[in-house]
């Protein structure tokens, strides 16, 4: 596996190494003693999936304390544009945003640590989109940032994504509460 730094520090795109043949292929998609190696030293609690058709927006979420959540996210089937915002109000990158496409071709994955939003952009029919979680879900918890925020400035590539009801609801960086 390759581990790379992106350009928000904490922020890691996984490589697996892929072997194949004529057959198909196979590679780890986690190995906790690398994943160690690269600092992500964490246990993974509960892992979720969502299908979605071209041009779903979800996001961006996270959870707030004491129930926040690392993810480490990967597609199954398709592809997305990936997306994290920093949260961490002592962080150089505070506000800031890293974006990776994340596709069945590459097998890529991003490991987004606590304090951060997430979301997602399917870029293909019939995707199938996976997260580890290193803390379980809390309702009460839940927080979603403004997917389309202009101080994010965020570029999605798409004018009119599909995006539920409570995503439309969310919530400025400027009236975000500092939870990180």
């Amino acid at each position: 596996m390759t581990f790379s730094q992106t350009a928000i520090e904490g922020v890691i795109e996984i490589q697996p190494t892929i072997f194949g043949d004529h057959r198909g292929y196979f590679f780890e998609s986690y190995h906790r003693q690398q994943f160690n190696e690269h600092g992500i030293e964490v246990e993974f609690v509960q892992d979720n999936q969502s299908f979605s058709h071209r041009g779903v927006l979800r996001g961006l979420h996270f959870q707030k304390p004491p129930h926040t959540q690392g993810k480490l996210v990967s597609v199954v089937k398709g592809s997305v544009l990936d997306v994290a915002v920093d949260l961490r109000t002592k962080s150089s990158t505070y506000g800031k945003h890293i974006a990776v496409v994340l596709s069945e071709e590459k097998q890529n994955r991003l490991w987004i640590p606590e304090g951060f939003a997430h979301g997602f952009l399917t870029l293909e029919d019939n995707t199938i989109f996976q997260y580890k979680c290193t803390n379980y879900y809390c309702k009460d918890s839940e927080a979603t940032l403004l997917w389309n925020d202009p101080i994010l400035n965020i570029d999605w590539n798409i004018e009119n994504p599909l995006v539920s009801e409570k995503d439309k609801l969310g919530i400025p960086l400027t009236q975000l509460e500092h939870y990180f």
